[in-house]
């Protein structure tokens, strides 16, 4: 299955709790960090709330 690397590119000053609460579940604290999940549906919604603040980049496995 492939994976997916997403960066938090945009700050997260003035944006709403609920976008704030789903950059933080995906794990990305400060700006430029980067994590790896899995490629599900789950994370694709999240990414779908937050794309305007994340890049996301598919890494094959």
């Amino acid at each position: 299955m492939a994976k997916l690397k997403i960066t938090l590119v945009r700050s997260l000053i003035g944006r709403p709790q609920d976008q704030r609460a789903v950059v933080r579940s995906l794990g990305l604290r400060k700006l430029y960090s980067s994590v790896t999940h899995e490629d599900t549906p789950s994370i694709r919604g999240m990414i779908n709330k937050v794309s305007h603040l994340v890049k996301v980049e598919r890494l094959e496995v």
